[in-house]
């Protein structure tokens, strides 16, 4: 309960992308080749600045 205030850290907001991103690749993959792999793009951008936080 009390952890219902927690803010979350920006490494944690960057994992939600990062899977969102993955997620609808993953989708798109099957329908549109080109718009999937820009989705793996950002994600792989996003999992740089991951990678720089740590």
């Amino acid at each position: 309960m009390f952890g219902l205030f927690k803010k979350k850290s920006e490494k944690e907001k960057l994992q939600e992308q990062y899977a969102k991103l993955l997620k609808e690749a993953h989708s798109l993959s099957t329908s549109n080749r080109r718009l999937s792999d820009q989705k793996t793009f950002e994600a792989e951008e996003i999992m740089k600045k991951i990678e720089t936080l740590t």
